[in-house]
């Protein structure tokens, strides 16, 4: 039976994922200061549940898919409904700046699942789980993304 973490193992979660945690906020709202914010509130959940966890990963996909719900209802909070965002240069090559900006147009499904895959090093499986769909939805989801980024990234370059 895991136990609840001690004070020093949370210490180390929030040291060891916050950097996974950051990027998968800002890979939803776009800005530095709102993936601050997401950020806190996951660790936040975190602190205040003490969840216990099999393994290292059970803990990593915990906190991606509570990052992920953090995310959209941060998204869906009625100030954001009437907040115009700063453009935010984060990227410094152009390459980089003009896949960042092609992700955005994705929808938030096809986001999460291009992330989870290409920048956090998930399977399809692994993705299923986290963000609880069936394997060949994101499977599906995948081939989407990508055929999509492809026209998107092709439009810009006509």
């Amino acid at each position: 039976m895991p136990k609840h973490p001690t004070d020093a193992e949370a210490e180390r979660v929030v040291r060891t994922y916050a950097d996974m945690i950051y990027r998968m906020a800002f890979a939803h709202v776009r800005n530095r200061a709102d993936a601050d914010d997401v950020m806190q509130e996951v660790f936040l959940r975190y602190l205040r549940k003490r969840p216990a966890f099999e393994s290292e990963e059970h803990c990593r996909r915990w906190l991606l898919r509570v990052t992920v719900n953090c995310a959209k209802s941060y998204n869906n909070t009625a100030w954001m409904r009437y907040v115009v965002p700063l453009e935010e240069e984060v990227f410094t090559e152009p390459e980089e700046l003009r896949l960042s900006d092609a992700l955005m147009k994705l929808p938030p499904k096809y986001r999460d699942v291009i992330h989870l895959h290409y920048y956090e090093g998930y399977k399809t499986e692994e993705i299923a789980e986290i963000l609880h769909r069936k394997p060949a939805t994101v499977r599906s989801q995948l081939a989407r993304a990508r055929e999509k980024l492809a026209l998107i990234l092709k439009e810009e370059l006509e």
